[in-house]
């Protein structure tokens, strides 16, 4: 099978690498690339298969299909000599552990970190991806479901919590977890956590995103001395948080959350002024306002220490580029097309360090 199996990512979405002087954009065309990426699936997922459908001709196709942005129906049709996506589908309906499937993703990212990144105390972020789910759920579904604030015109999603280690200006996708519904923000953080203690990394400092600004995130946090930083929600119309959004200059405070009388929080917060200078037609002071435990970056440049944590979202739009399009509800099946866009970006960081070196 030949094929550029790989769409052009520029090194400007994978990070704030120097741009080369030709205005060509690089692309994982490599055919050594192509075959450690299929050895790395052989090693790590094991799908039994019959007939001229073998393991590396199925993972042929689901890379091509996932660097292009495409479904496994077209892919198919694109293809010459290759099964039927009938034939394809009915081999990944094999696949139906959750659970050893989601082993399977992280010990494939592991196994493909690179160099430099092993051992050593590093930044590190969690944060949610969320992917639109619509319909009613079945029961095999529904266990799967997480409910957030409606976007594209729905409250339910897939949802998959993700562990990144930030470094050199790149980020590196080291643990995922699909949410399940009974999932709470303390367990999906103790779980990807864990999955650091085989690399032998510790966490110099933890970015967060403001979804997991919760009084039992916060307690458990401060019980690990784990240094972290998250936004808070600025809920409440004159007390909360937005009690603290005055004055023209940056400053801290503490604050206290009680939910009852035996149940509350204090910690530390930074409030950040920055003046907008009419950028977007705005003008005035925009407040920025972070959760913060033994955080030593200074308090000037807090916003733009946070801000690198922004490449995530970055990584997001990467995923979606490299992630099996499909109609198919079934959270196991998206599961493995969310952990295979994952490897592939792995390998893309690998393949530009190579470059570059």
């Amino acid at each position: 099978m030949s094929y550029i199996w790989l769409r052009k990512l520029t090194i400007s979405s994978l990070g704030k690498t120097k741009r080369r002087e030709s205005t060509e954009e690089p692309t994982l065309t490599d055919s050594e690339t192509l075959d450690q990426v299929i050895e790395c699936l052989v090693e790590n997922f094991s799908i039994e298969t019959q007939g001229v459908c073998d393991q590396k001709t199925l993972f042929e196709i689901l890379i091509k299909a996932a660097s292009s942005g495409d479904s496994i129906e077209n892919t198919a049709k694109l293809l010459k000599n290759v099964p039927t996506a009938n034939d394809i589908r009915y081999h990944l309906n094999k696949i139906n552990n959750f659970e050893e499937l989601e082993t399977q993703i992280n010990l494939a990212l592991k196994s493909r970190i690179p160099l430099g990144l092993k051992k050593g105390c590093l930044k590190i972020a969690i944060d949610l991806n969320l992917i639109c789910y619509y319909g009613k759920p079945t029961s095999g579904e529904s266990a799967y479901i997480y409910q957030s604030q409606a976007k594209a015109g729905t409250h339910s999603f897939y949802a998959y919590a993700t562990l990144y280690v930030i470094t050199n200006n790149k980020r590196v996708t080291l643990a995922i977890r699909g949410v399940r519904q009974l999932d709470t923000s303390v367990a999906l953080i103790t779980y990807l956590l864990a999955e650091l203690d085989s690399l032998k990394i510790n966490v110099k400092k933890l970015y967060l995103d403001r979804g997991f600004f919760n009084t039992p995130v916060i307690r458990w946090l401060q019980a690990l001395d784990i240094p972290f930083l998250m936004p808070a929600i600025k809920t409440g119309k004159k007390g909360g948080i937005k009690q603290f959004l005055k004055g023209r200059k940056s400053y801290k405070t503490t604050y206290t959350i009680t939910r009852d009388k035996d149940d509350s929080v204090t910690f530390d917060v930074w409030i950040i002024c920055k003046y907008r200078k009419g950028k977007h037609n705005q003008r005035g002071v925009k407040y920025f306002v972070y959760v913060a435990h033994k955080v030593k970056t200074n308090l000037d440049y807090i916003y733009q220490d946070y801000r690198k944590r922004f490449g995530i979202e970055t990584s997001y739009r990467l995923k979606n580029i490299c992630r099996i399009k499909t109609n198919n509800k079934n959270p196991v099946l998206r599961l493995l097309f969310v952990g295979i866009s994952n490897i592939l970006l792995i390998f893309g960081l690998i393949y530009f360090g190579s470059k570059s070196a």
